[in-house]
C-alpha cells in the first residue's frame, strides 16, 4: 500500500509540477515556505467590472431585502428590485428549501453577519435549530460560452478571448463574519432542510443581519410544510451521476493519494454528493481513462503487474479503500469502472522483467487487446463476486463509437458473460439492449417502447449534459434556474436520471477562478473545497427533488387511477422543450411547475 501511495503520489505531482514549481510546493504536496491553498478563509480575486460609483449615490445605507434564488447577484452592480422584507417557502417534509437574502452597501462594512431566530408554528412547536443554515455566496471569476454561442466546448488556453468576470457561486458556510467593500453586493443563501417528522404548517422565523453588533436589519422567513412527505436521499429512485475526482482532493489539500488524511479531506465533499441522493461511485480501473483531461488526472485505483512468467497480477487494495469508504457514506448502490477505451488507447502496468512502468498500445479488435482485457477482466470478477459487490459493478465507458463498443462487448462476455455494462454516448439501438446503465444526451431521446422495456427489465436510462450544450448547463455563469430545469425535463421523458461528468474536478484555483484550459467555467466541477456546496449544486438538488416527488405522485395517481392528477403532471411538464430557450426562461418554467407541484 506504501508503495503504491508513493507512486500515485508522484503521478499526482507530475500532473500539477508546473503550478508546484512556481507555488513551491514539493511532490505530496508539502508546502515549502509558501501558503498553501485556501481552506477555510480566503481573498477573492478582483473584480474586473468597476463598480459605476454615480448609480450607488441612490443608496445612502445598506438596502437589504430577499432576493431571488434565480438570480446570480453581480458585485459592481446595483441590483434592480423592490425591497421585500417577508418570503414564505412551501415544499415537502424532508424536502431542502431554499432563499436568497442581498446586501447593497454604498459604505464599507467591518464585519457583515448573520443569525436565525427560532423557526415556530402556531401551536409553539419548533423546527431544529439545525435545519435552517446559510452561507455568504462567493464570487468566483468564470468565462463565457464560445465565441459562436453554441457551447463550452474546446481549448481554450488565452482567457483575454473571453469576457471574464466576477459571478456568485460558491456557498460559504465556513466563514461567520466577512468585510464587503462599498458599492458592492453580498449576498446570503439560506437552507433549510426540513424534517420528515415535523408537523405540517407554517414556521416563522427571520433573519437578522449586522455589522458587528450593529442590527441593519430583520427579515422575515415563512416556512410553509406540507404534510406530505419526501422520504431521505439514500431512498430516492433518482439515478444520479456525478463523477467523484479523489485526486484532485489530494492535490488541493495537499495530502498523499490514499492517505488517512486524504480519506479524511474527502468525507465532508463526498457526504454532500450522498446527501444529494448519489448513487454511483466513480473509479478508474486503468492508468489515464481520459486522457489526463482533468487538472489532477485519474490514476488506477488497480495495481496492474506483468509478471517474469508472463502471466498477469492485479493488486485491488486501493479499489477497495475507496469503494468501501464511499459505501459508508451511503453511496453503494452502483460501482462503474472506467474505461475499457479510454481516450489514449494505451495502459500502463509494472513490468517485472524490466522492473519499471510500460505501456501497452492496442484497440479493441486486436488480440493483444483481448489477451489484456480477458486476464483482467477475469480476474477482477472473482475480486468482485469475493467482495460481494458483482452485481452492483458496471465496466463503463463514455462517448465510444458503436463498432467499438461491440468490440468490446465481446471481449467482455468473453471474460464473464454476466458482467453488467454501462455507457454516457450516442444512442444506438444495435447496442442497446447490451447496456445495464445507459445515458445519452439531453439532445437525444429514447424511444418510447425501448424506454418501457427498459423500465420493465430493470436496466437504467438516462440524460446527460456536458461542454456541448449552451442550454441547459451548470456553468458558473449560467442561469441558476437551467440547473433544476434539467430534472424536470428528466421526468418529461420519464427517464431515470442525470449525468454529469464533474462533481469535483478542480481546477488550480477553485475557489477564486472557475475557467479551465479546455471549457467553460465550472464545466469541471459543481462544488469547492471545504465541502463548500454552489448555487449551481443546490438548485440541481432542487430539480431533482422535484423530479422525485413527481416520481411519488405519479405511482400514488397511478394506483389510484386518478387520471386527472397524471394529466396535471404532464400537463405541468409541456413546457420543459429545449427549443423554447431563450424565448421562455427557465425560471420561468421551473417556478410555475414548482407552484403546480406543490399543489398537488
Amino acid at each position: 500500500m506504501k508503495k503504491l501511495i508513493m507512486l500515485s503520489c508522484m503521478a499526482l505531482f507530475s500532473a500539477s509540477s508546473l503550478w508546484a514549481q512556481e507555488e513551491g510546493i514539493t511532490q505530496c504536496g508539502t508546502p515549502t515556505g509558501q501558503v498553501p491553498f485556501p481552506l477555510t478563509t480566503f481573498q477573492e480575486l478582483p473584480d474586473p467590472k468597476i463598480p459605476d460609483a454615480s448609480t450607488w449615490k441612490v443608496l445612502k445605507s445598506p438596502f437589504i431585502s430577499w432576493g431571488s434564488t434565480d438570480i446570480r447577484y453581480a458585485k459592481h452592480k446595483v441590483p434592480e428590485q423592490k425591497k421585500s422584507l417577508h418570503v414564505t417557502l412551501n415544499g415537502w417534509r424532508g424536502e431542502k428549501l431554499h432563499a436568497q437574502a442581498i446586501v447593497s452597501t454604498p459604505k464599507e462594512l467591518q464585519s457583515l453577519n448573520y443569525s436565525f431566530s427560532e423557526f415556530k408554528n402556531r401551536k409553539g412547536e419548533v423546527l431544529p435549530a439545525s435545519a435552517v443554515t446559510g452561507g455568504f455566496v462567493r464570487y468566483v471569476l468564470t468565462d463565457e460560452l464560445n465565441l459562436d454561442g453554441k457551447g463550452g466546448c474546446g481549448n481554450r488556453p488565452d482567457h483575454s478571448k473571453y469576457d471574464s468576470t466576477l459571478v456568485a457561486d460558491a456557498i460559504d458556510h465556513l466563514t461567520p463574519t466577512i468585510a464587503v467593500k462599498k458599492n458592492s453586493n453580498q449576498c446570503i443563501w439560506v437552507s433549510c432542510q426540513v424534517p420528515e417528522n415535523v408537523s405540517a404548517g407554517t414556521y416563522h422565523g427571520s433573519l437578522t443581519i449586522k455589522d458587528a453588533e450593529n442590527i441593519l436589519s430583520e427579515l422575515q422567513l415563512d416556512i410553509r410544510v406540507s404534510s406530505r412527505i419526501l422520504p431521505p436521499p439514500s431512498q430516492w429512485a433518482f439515478h444520479l451521476d456525478l463523477w467523484q475526482n479523489p485526486f484532485s482532493v489530494a492535490r488541493y489539500y495537499q495530502v498523499p493519494l490514499w492517505s488517512k488524511e486524504h480519506f479524511e479531506a474527502m468525507r465532508p465533499v463526498m457526504k454532500m454528493l450522498a446527501d444529494a441522493g448519489q448513487k454511483i461511485i466513480t473509479t478508474s480501473i486503468m492508468h489515464k481513462p481520459w486522457n489526463g483531461q482533468t487538472e489532477d488526472y485519474f490514476e488506477s485505483m488497480v495495481t496492474w503487474t506483468k509478471k517474469l512468467d508472463g502471466s498477469w497480477k492485479f493488486d485491488y487494495e486501493v479499489f477497495d479503500a475507496w469503494v468501501e469508504f464511499m459505501m459508508s457514506l451511503g453511496i453503494d448502490q452502483q460501482i462503474n469502472c472506467y474505461s475499457m477505451v479510454p481516450w489514449e488507447l494505451s495502459f500502463q502496468y509494472f513490468d517485472q522483467a524490466t522492473n519499471r512502468m510500460q505501456s501497452i498500445k492496442t484497440a479493441p479488435g486486436e488480440d493483444t487487446y483481448e489477451e489484456l482485457w480477458v486476464a483482467m477482466l477475469s480476474s477482477f470478477s472473482r475480486h468482485l463476486r469475493e467482495k460481494g459487490w458483482f452485481e452492483k459493478c458496471m465496466i463503463a465507458m463514455d462517448e465510444r463509437p458503436m463498432e467499438v463498443m461491440q468490440k468490446t462487448l465481446k471481449v467482455i462476455r468473453k471474460a464473464d458473460p454476466e458482467f453488467k455494462v454501462a455507457l454516457a454516448g450516442n444512442y444506438h439501438k444495435e447496442i442497446e439492449d447490451d447496456m445495464d446503465d445507459y445515458c445519452i444526451s439531453i439532445a437525444q431521446e429514447f424511444p418510447e417502447e425501448v424506454l418501457k422495456r427498459r423500465k420493465e427489465t430493470g436496466k437504467k436510462s438516462t440524460l446527460y449534459t456536458c461542454c456541448t450544450e449552451p442550454f441547459p448547463n451548470t456553468f458558473t455563469f449560467s442561469e441558476p434556474a437551467e440547473a433544476a430545469w434539467i430534472s424536470f425535463y428528466c421526468a418529461k421523458q420519464h427517464v431515470d436520471g442525470y449525468l454529469r461528468w464533474a462533481y469535483n474536478s478542480w481546477p488550480v484555483e477553485p475557489l477564486l477562478d472557475s475557467r479551465f484550459r479546455s471549457w467553460a467555467g465550472g464545466d469541471t466541477y459543481l462544488v469547492y473545497p471545504g465541502a463548500r456546496t454552489s448555487i449551481r449544486f443546490e438548485r440541481l438538488l432542487e430539480g431533482i427533488q422535484c423530479h422525485e416527488k413527481i416520481t411519488l405522485l405519479r405511482n400514488e395517481f397511478t394506483q389510484k387511477g386518478n387520471r386527472s392528477g397524471l394529466k396535471k403532471i404532464e400537463k405541468m411538464l409541456e413546457p420543459f422543450n429545449l427549443n423554447n430557450y431563450p424565448d421562455i426562461p427557465a425560471e420561468k418554467t421551473v417556478r410555475k411547475a414548482q407552484k403546480i407541484l406543490n399543489s398537488l
